[in-house]
C-alpha cells in the first residue's frame, strides 16, 4: 500500500500504509488517479501556512468505492467517484450562508488532513461525487481543479456578454478559460511565456497577450467599446497585478483573486470607487463538483488535453522533479495508483 507524504519541507517520502475500516457515514475509497497541484508543491517547499508535517498530500483524486460504513445510503461498493476535498462544519456563519468553502473550521484533504495520494483512504460519504461509467477516472480527477475555476467565475459572475481577461496561462488560467468559454464569454489570456500562450489558443482563447511584447492595458483597451474587460481573473497569483486589473477593468467590472500571497499590493481606491468595481476572493469550491462532473460527462470541457504526463505512484519523486525542472512542459501531472 503506497502512501506519499511530505515528511518535512523538501523531503518526499513513500511508505506503506494499511487503511482503516470505514466508520458510520464513511467510505473506503480505492484511489486510482491523483493530480499534482501547485499547493502540493507549496507543501513540499514548506510555504503552505496550513500544512503540518508529516502530511500525506493530494487533494485531486478519483477512484472506486471499496467498502461503505453504516448509514451510507448514496454510494455502494463498486461506484466510481471523485473526491471533493473540502470539509466544513455545517454550523458556522459561513456554512449557514452557503459558503462552506470558507468555513470557520475548514479542513482540506491533503492540507489540513492526510490526503489522497495513497492506494486507499477513508473519507466521509459527503465528500464523494459519483461519476458516470462513460467518464474515465483520469478525467474525473480533473473535476477539482475545474471546480476552482467554476468557483471564481461564480463569485465574479459570468455571462455570454462578458469579456474576460485572465492573467496566467497555467493550470488555473486554462481551467478558467474553459469554464468562461463554456458560458459563451470572450476570453483574453495574458502570459509572458509564448508556449503557454500557444496552449491557451488551443483551448479557445480569443486573444492572447505577451506583456513583454505589448502592454496588457493596450491590448484590452478596446473591449466593450473602449471600456475594457468586464471580468478580470488573476490566475497567476501575483499581487502586483491587482493594481493593473483595477485600471483596465470596465466600469461595473468584477475582479476575481485566487492567489494566496501575504504580500501587500498598491490598489487605487479611486479606480475602485470611480468604476464601482467588485473585488472578490475565491477559495477552493462551494460544492460545485457535481456541476463540473456533469460538464465533463457532457464533453463541454477539454480535460484530456490538460494531462501532460502520467507517472506511476511509486515514481512520485520523479514526477515532482520534472515539475520543478521543466514547468513549461507540465500542465497537469497525474499519478496512477491502479
Amino acid at each position: 500500500m503506497v502512501a506519499i507524504a511530505v515528511a518535512k519541507p523538501h523531503l518526499l517520502q513513500l511508505f506503506e500504509e494499511s487503511p482503516a475500516a470505514p466508520g458510520p457515514g464513511e467510505v473506503l475509497l480505492r484511489v486510482q488517479r491523483g493530480g499534482i497541484c501547485g499547493s502540493d508543491l507549496h507543501i513540499f517547499h514548506g510555504s503552505n501556512p496550513f500544512a503540518k508535517y508529516p502530511r500525506i498530500i493530494g487533494h485531486e483524486f478519483a477512484g472506486v468505492v471499496e467498502a461503505v460504513g453504516a448509514g451510507v445510503t448514496r454510494l455502494a461498493e463498486g461506484d466510481r467517484v471523485v473526491a471533493d476535498p473540502v470539509v466544513s462544519c455545517g454550523e458556522c456563519y459561513a456554512c449557514r450562508v452557503g459558503r462552506s468553502n470558507v468555513c470557520g473550521r475548514l479542513e482540506v484533504f491533503g492540507v489540513h488532513r492526510d490526503g489522497g495520494f495513497r492506494n486507499r483512504l477513508v473519507l466521509p460519504e459527503a465528500n464523494l461525487v459519483a461519476i458516470p461509467d462513460s467518464l474515465p477516472i483520469a478525467l474525473a480527477a480533473l473535476a477539482e481543479p475545474f471546480s476552482i475555476a467554476a468557483n471564481v467565475l461564480s463569485r465574479t459572475g459570468i455571462e455570454a456578454q462578458d469579456s474576460v481577461l485572465i492573467y496566467g496561462a497555467g493550470t488555473v488560467g486554462l481551467t478558467v478559460l474553459q469554464v468562461a468559454k463554456l458560458h459563451g464569454a470572450r476570453c483574453i489570456v495574458a502570459d509572458p511565456d509564448e508556449a503557454r500562450l500557444e496552449r491557451a489558443r488551443g483551448f479557445g482563447a480569443d486573444l492572447t497577450v505577451n506583456p513583454k511584447a505589448r502592454s496588457v492595458a493596450e491590448a484590452v483597451a478596446g473591449e466593450h467599446d473602449g471600456l475594457g474587460p468586464s471580468v478580470v481573473i488573476d490566475g497567476a497569483g501575483i499581487p502586483a497585478l491587482l493594481d493593473e486589473a483595477c485600471r483596465v477593468a470596465s466600469p461595473a467590472g468584477r475582479i476575481g483573486i485566487l492567489g494566496f500571497s501575504p504580500a501587500p499590493c498598491n490598489v487605487s481606491q479611486q479606480e475602485i470607487v470611480k468604476k464601482e468595481l467588485s473585488l472578490v476572493g475565491s477559495r477552493l469550491n462551494r460544492r460545485l463538483l457535481p456541476q463540473v462532473v456533469q460538464w465533463l460527462a457532457e464533453g463541454r470541457l477539454q480535460p484530456a488535453a490538460m494531462i501532460t504526463q502520467t507517472f506511476a505512484a511509486a515514481d512520485a519523486p520523479e514526477a515532482f522533479a520534472l515539475i520543478e525542472r521543466d514547468p513549461a512542459s507540465t500542465l497537469k501531472v497525474q499519478l496512477a495508483f491502479d
